[in-house]
C-alpha cells in the first residue's frame, strides 16, 4: 500500500493485492417508469444479492457493505444500508455504513471497501449503489416550525439538487466548459449520437446480459424480520430492459430546444438521462481469493479523488486521471480502455480533450447519455461494465472516472490479471 496526499492534486491510494471479483446491475428504467415506484432499498437489495451470486461466494462470506444513496426517495431512507444488507442474506453481525460523494459516490463504495480491507478489518467487501430518481419527493422544508399565511412553499427536490447553490446549476457547468473549449453545438449531438449507437449496439449483440439481474415482483425475506414485498407493474417479468436508451438521429437531435442556455449546446438528448436503478460488485483480498480458488474480473490498482472550481465540476475527471497516473508512473497512452461518466455531452468532450484521450477506447459500450446516470449506482456501473470488456479485449489496465457535483472527481485504476 502506498497513499498520496496533496492540497493541490488531491488524494490517492496504491492497493495491494485487492480484486474486484464480479458484480450486477438492475436495469435502469426511465423517469416514471417500470422501476418508479420501486423503493431504493429494494433496487439496492436485487443487485447485491446478484452481485453476491456472481461472485461465487455466500452471503456469509461478507465482512462489510459499503452503501451509497443520494436522493433519499423512501420512508425507510434512514435504514437503507442495513436492510440491504439483512434482506440480501448477509449475517446480522455484519455493520453496514452509507457513503455520499454524489455522483462519485459507487467509486467510494469501492474505495472504502478496498481501505477496510486493507486495513485489515474486512477479507470481502460488499459494495452497492443505489437511485430512484422517480420518487423523489416534492418538499416543504421548515413546517414544523410553522409558516406565515399564505407562505407555504413547496419545491421538487430533484430539481432543486441538481443546483449547486454556491456556483451554478449543474447543466450550466457544461455549458461553461462548452464556452472554454469551445465545444459546438453538432460536436455535443454528435458524441450523444455515438453514445446512443454504442448503447444499442452492445445491448443487441448481448453484452448487457451478464451485468444486468432480470426483475421480478418478489417477497424479500429474512430470518426474523419483516418480509418485503416488492411489486412491479402488471404483467411485468423478467424486466431487464433500459428504459432510457431509444434510437435518434442527429437531424432530430439538432431541433430539440436547449435546456440551460438559449444559445447553448447541452440538450436532452446530449445529457445523461434521469433514471431508477442500483449497481453492486464484490471487492475483496488475495488471502480470501487464493483460499476459495475464485477468478476475480480485474484487480482494484489504484484510486484517486481530487477537487477543482465548482463552475466547471465536468471537468473533475481531469485532476483525479491525472493523479492516478503520476501514483502508479503510467502514461495514458498505457490505458487500453477508459470510462468517464457521461454527465453531459460537453463535460466529456472537454476531458477528452484536456487529456488527449482517443474516442474509440471511451465508453466503447455506450454511457449516462444512454443508460441514464443513477447518480450513487453510477461508479459501480462503469467499473463493472469496464471490468468485463477488459477481459472481452484483453486489455492489460482501464481507468474508471466520474465528474461529481460541486466540483470534485475520482478515478479508480483497474488491471486485468487474467491475459
Amino acid at each position: 500500500m502506498k497513499s498520496f496526499h496533496s492540497k493541490e492534486k488531491g488524494f490517492g491510494i496504491i492497493y495491494d493485492d485487492i480484486f474486484l471479483l464480479n458484480g450486477a446491475r438492475t436495469p435502469f428504467g426511465k423517469l416514471c417508469g417500470t422501476l418508479g415506484s420501486i423503493s431504493p432499498t429494494d433496487l439496492g437489495i436485487f443487485a447485491c444479492r446478484a452481485a453476491i451470486d456472481k461472485s461465487g461466494i455466500s452471503p456469509n462470506d461478507i465482512d462489510q457493505i459499503m452503501m451509497a444513496n443520494i436522493g433519499q426517495s423512501s420512508y425507510d431512507a434512514y435504514f437503507l444500508p442495513r436492510h440491504v444488507g439483512l434482506y440480501a442474506g448477509v449475517p446480522q453481525t455484519i455493520p453496514a455504513v452509507l457513503l455520499q460523494r454524489i455522483c462519485g459516490s459507487g467509486f467510494e463504495t469501492m474505495t472504502a471497501g478496498a481501505d477496510q480491507i486493507t486495513l485489515g478489518k474486512a477479507d470481502v467487501a460488499l459494495c452497492g449503489g443505489t437511485e430512484n430518481m422517480t420518487l423523489a419527493p416534492t418538499v416543504s422544508f421548515g413546517n414544523r416550525n410553522g409558516y406565515a399565511l399564505g407562505r407555504v412553499e413547496f419545491k421538487d427536490f430533484l430539481w432543486e439538487a441538481l443546483n449547486d447553490t454556491a456556483a451554478v446549476p449543474m447543466g450550466c457547468t457544461a455549458e461553461n466548459i462548452a464556452k472554454q473549449y469551445g465545444i459546438t453545438r453538432l460536436e455535443t449531438d454528435e458524441y450523444g449520437m455515438l453514445s446512443v449507437d454504442r448503447a444499442i449496439a452492445a445491448t443487441q449483440r448481448g453484452f448487457l446480459k451478464e451485468e444486468i439481474v432480470p426483475l421480478n415482483s418478489i417477497i424479500f425475506e429474512a430470518e426474523g424480520l419483516k418480509p418485503r414485498k416488492v411489486s412491479l407493474p402488471k404483467k411485468v417479468t423478467d424486466f431487464v430492459t433500459d428504459e432510457n436508451i431509444r434510437s435518434s438521429s442527429l437531424d432530430i437531435m439538432s431541433k430539440l430546444p436547449t435546456t440551460f442556455e438559449k444559445d447553448g449546446v447541452q440538450t436532452a438528448a446530449n445529457s445523461s438521462g434521469i433514471v431508477d436503478g442500483a449497481a453492486s460488485a464484490v471487492i475483496a483480498g488475495k488471502n480470501f481469493i487464493s483460499a476459495r480458488n475464485l477468478n476475480p474480473l480485474t484487480r482494484v490498482v489504484a484510486s484517486a479523488t481530487s477537487a477543482l472550481d465548482p463552475k466547471v465540476m465536468g471537468l473533475g475527471p481531469v485532476p483525479a486521471i491525472r493523479l492516478l497516473l503520476e501514483m502508479t508512473g503510467l502514461t495514458i497512452g498505457e490505458i487500453g480502455l477508459i470510462e468517464i461518466n457521461e454527465a453531459f455531452a460537453a463535460q466529456f468532450i472537454g476531458c477528452e480533450r484536456e487529456l488527449g484521450l482517443d474516442r474509440n477506447i471511451c465508453n466503447v459500450n455506450g454511457g449516462a447519455i444512454a443508460y441514464g446516470h443513477p447518480l450513487a449506482a453510477s461508479g459501480l456501473r462503469l467499473s463493472l461494465t469496464l471490468s468485463r470488456e477488459m477481459n472481452i479485449r484483453k486489455v492489460k489496465y482501464g481507468i474508471a472516472s466520474a465528474c461529481i457535483g460541486g466540483g470534485q472527481g475520482n478515478a479508480m485504476l483497474f488491471e486485468n490479471i487474467n491475459l
